[in-house]
């Protein structure tokens, strides 16, 4: 085992909060840019979709064993490691002459990001064993994530109207070598090897059926249901998964024990982080589609409402972190995910041809306060629930599902929204326009149809994205009877007075 660090260097701090960063704003960089992307490429609403699919997927499905690697190879490696593949992945985005070579950059620069997220933290908590010590340190890294969430819808709106949209990407190129640099020459190494291993069958297979799933959602809604190639991921989704149940029960080493499932608490936490996070990406996903694809906002105007959507839970932090040791997580998830539902309604009702900043204030306020409540309480429900001893799988895996609810948020959305709003459509359209639908669907026609074909497609959209965002909506209210119905306070802990790890950012 690595010397312990006693005391936390500050060169140590500022890479880790610099990689955690870099990170975070390249989740954060194309929701104002979605409408450049569409246009530019001429691309389908499942298409545009893959783009922030193409960054969390990989980063879902990588972190757990990312995290596991850090401990038996070293995390300083991994954090170089890291900051330098999301650097080449980013350079790909800003060089992309398709919409195929900048899923191909997204998905590179996600697996930079899934290095960097678990070994930054875990570099940090094994540098500060002092709890206050660490919790400060932690408190710092945490509000790197909330600074790199507002600027990165800030910087990638500017640059985008003042240049063409690839300059969005420039930054977190620059970022992610100055992340690997930075953590080579600052950062101080540690691992942790003893009881750790990897687990290859575990994670293949989940890789395979979160992947193939996605997938199948995604481009269901443009080949068809009954296509061979989305019947064939489907089934192979569901075979994979089926075969990561078998490898976790038959592991010595599981990433994630299945035992946890059967804690009532636990697996209601993680319910609530999958359609938590579903509803709020997907809602996400159709306001930046409407503002940018459907209305031609320019990229900055587009990207304001995410910029106040981030800035929310930078300023509502520190009194949430009081608020975590006071309050039940219970109360606070419901807290959450009910003004989240509220956004999420208003936001449907709003019509399609509304585009000034202020109507959009309210509901993305309700959105904001419930997004911090929901990501701060989330973890800290689901470590409350298990053992102490199982508390950093806990974690780790409801990371993951998060994770990939944020995934397939825009994945289904876009299915729904574009099905519905092609459905609309039937027997409005002809001619040349009638085509271009049938080819590219209703993006494309709102975008180059002819007068009347443009209004009809408006309308259809308008239709389709509502749809969606009450969809989105639903799922919050879900979210919301599952933690009042199943999540409980373990009274065993709080009994015993165990320290509690701090909720991830």
């Amino acid at each position: 085992m690595t010397n312990a660090v006693r005391k936390l260097d500050v060169g140590t701090l500022v890479a880790c909060c610099l990689a955690v960063a870099a990170a975070q704003l390249c989740i954060t960089v194309p929701s104002p840019i979605n409408g450049e992307i569409q246009s530019a490429f001429g691309a389908s609403g499942s298409q545009v979709a893959w783009v922030t699919s193409a960054f969390i997927l990989p980063t879902a499905i990588l972190e757990l064993n990312f995290g596991v690697v850090g401990d038996l190879f070293g995390r300083k490696r991994l954090l170089v490691l890291g900051g330098f593949v999301l650097a080449i992945g980013e350079l790909l985005n800003a060089t992309s002459q398709n919409i195929t070579m900048l899923w191909t950059g997204q998905a590179l620069a996600g697996i930079g990001a899934a290095a960097l997220f678990p070994s930054s933290l875990a570099v940090i908590a094994a540098a500060t064993p002092g709890e206050k010590d660490r919790a400060k340190a932690v408190s710092t890294w945490a509000l790197s994530i909330s600074l790199a969430s507002a600027v990165g819808p800030l910087s990638s709106g500017i640059l985008a109207t003042v240049a063409d949209f690839r300059w969005a990407f420039v930054p977190p190129v620059v970022l992610g070598v100055a992340v690997g640099i930075s953590c080579w020459a600052l950062a101080t190494d540690s691992r942790a090897p003893e009881g750790r291993a990897l687990d290859w069958p575990g994670q293949i297979s989940i890789a395979v059926g979160l992947t193939a799933l996605l997938w199948g959602i995604i481009e269901g809604g443009d080949r068809g249901w009954s296509s061979p190639s989305i019947v064939v991921a489907l089934a192979l989704a569901a075979v994979a998964l089926v075969g990561f149940v078998m490898a976790e029960r038959r592991a010595a080493s599981p990433m994630f024990n299945l035992e946890l499932l059967k804690i009532p608490s636990f697996a209601a936490a993680a319910v609530v982080a999958l359609t938590g996070m579903f509803g709020f990406i997907g809602t996400a996903y159709c306001v930046s589609i409407r503002l940018g694809a459907v209305m031609h906002l320019s990229a900055l105007r587009a990207g304001m409402p995410f910029v106040i959507l981030q800035l929310i839970p930078l300023l509502l932090a520190p009194v949430l972190s009081r608020m975590l040791t006071r309050v039940e997580p219970r109360w606070l998830l419901m807290g959450g995910l009910l003004p989240m539902a509220a956004g999420q309604f208003w936001i449907a009702a709003l019509p399609i041809t509304t585009t000034s900043l202020a109507a959009f204030i309210g509901p993305v306020l309700l959105l904001g306060i419930g997004f911090i409540c929901v990501v701060s309480s989330l973890t800290s429900a689901a470590v409350n629930a298990v053992p102490i001893e199982m508390t950093g799988m806990a974690s780790g895996a409801t990371s993951l599902v998060r994770e990939f609810g944020q995934g397939l948020g825009p994945a289904v959305i876009s299915t729904i929204a574009m099905s519905a709003a092609s459905s609309a459509l039937v027997g409005k359209l002809s001619g040349a326009d009638a085509g271009m639908e049938a080819a590219a669907g209703p993006l494309a026609v709102v975008n180059a149809g002819s007068g009347g074909a443009r209004a009809a497609a408006q309308d259809a959209l308008a239709h389709g994205m509502a749809l969606g965002v009450v969809i989105c909506g639903c799922a919050s209210l879900l979210g919301a009877l599952v933690t009042l119905l199943l999540v409980r306070r373990n009274t065993a802990r709080a009994a015993a007075q165990l320290p509690v790890q701090p909720a991830n950012a």
